[in-house]
């Protein structure tokens, strides 16, 4: 059986959603999927970790498929926008494969049959709330007015008092809104929170992708995902929480926080840990000691001996492991982490 994501070559490419939308993602930067999954539900967000985690080699064939039939969906829902769903029928027959026509066709009129505003349900309340804000207030009561009621309300408490009265009044006062102005509207808030697609693509996926991805989508993001993963596989946790912060990257750990990890460290075992470590860190490390502590730990450094990097390599996770307590603990602050202009200075 070959590996996932690849075929043989007599096979049709059958591929569910949830592992098309790992390929998408590892087509994208790195940045970018962080976005994307940054606006999903958690579920779903879990299910598409895991398949990612899952993936080793992505086959090429398989990966341009897949970029291809997202790009035929956009064009499809463009010329939907452009003339209607008869237009756009019309085209994709014209444009594609009988059978590949058939397949967008359908899932484009099951889009656009949908709930107005639907996407907007994908979204997690708090980005939701800054993103509507800004709105108009009668662009916000429209929404609102078709979003299910448990999340409208989510959103209204979000909102500054002056805003949430005007918002309540103009929901009240709504009566009857043009379809095509309903469109309108929905158009231009999608293409505001759609992420934008890049071309350069991803090769392999697997675990790394996934703490790169999860790096880059800010501490209360990466939590929540871990814990959520944790309880369907706690060691592949664990392995990506070592990917997600090595020992280098300490260099990122504010000066009040590497004393604090300090405090916790044994002598011997900072040295052991340093003997590979570039002289950017051990610089660092020593700044923020005392003369006569840091000439120890040189000293202890010149005189250990051979050492085998498997001891090296656990000192230096053993370190890791507290800067990571630490971090949770608002003790350290590693700068470069998603959110981080989210912080209060």
């Amino acid at each position: 059986m070959p590996p996932p994501g690849l075929r043989r070559k007599d096979e049709k490419l059958e591929l569910s959603g949830i592992r098309k939308a790992a390929i998408l993602l590892l087509a994208l930067r790195q940045d970018v999927a962080a976005r994307i999954l940054a606006g999903l539900s958690r579920d779903r967000v879990e299910e598409i970790s895991r398949e990612i985690a899952s993936l080793d080699v992505v086959d090429p064939e398989a990966r341009r498929e897949v970029i291809s039939e997202f790009y035929q969906l956009v064009l499809a829902r463009q010329y939907v926008d452009q003339g209607g769903l008869a237009y756009a029928r019309n085209l994709l027959q014209k444009t594609l494969p009988p059978d590949e026509a058939k397949r967008i066709i359908a899932t484009i009129e099951h889009s656009v049959h949908q709930q107005p505003f639907s996407f907007l349900q994908k979204t997690e309340k708090e980005n939701l709330v800054t993103f509507l804000q800004e709105e108009h207030p009668q662009t916000i009561a429209l929404v609102l007015s078709y979003l299910p009621p448990v999340m409208a309300s989510e959103v209204l408490v979000g909102l500054p008092t002056e805003r949430q009265i005007e918002v309540a009044m103009r929901i009240a006062q709504m009566d009857q809104t043009s379809p095509d102005v309903i469109k309108e509207v929905e158009r231009g808030l999608e293409k505001r929170l759609a992420g934008l697609v890049s071309e350069r693509f991803e090769r392999v996926g697997g675990v790394q992708a996934v703490a790169e991805i999860l790096n880059l989508a800010g501490r209360a993001t990466e939590k929540a995902i871990l814990e959520g993963l944790e309880e369907h596989d706690p060691t592949l946790v664990e392995e990506i929480r070592r990917l997600m912060f090595v020992f280098e990257d300490i260099l990122r750990v504010n000066d009040k926080g590497i004393q604090a990890v300090l405090k916790e460290v044994d002598n011997q075992e900072l040295a052991l840990a340093l003997r590979t470590a570039s002289e950017e860190l051990k610089e660092k490390i020593f700044k923020n000691m005392s003369e006569r502590a840091a000439q120890l730990i040189k000293e202890e450094m010149e005189f250990m001996g051979p050492v085998r990097v498997a001891d090296v390599e656990a000192a230096q996770q053993k370190i890791v492991d507290i800067v990571r307590r630490l971090e949770d603990a608002g003790e350290v602050i590693v700068a470069g982490k998603g959110g981080a202009g989210d912080l209060i200075v």
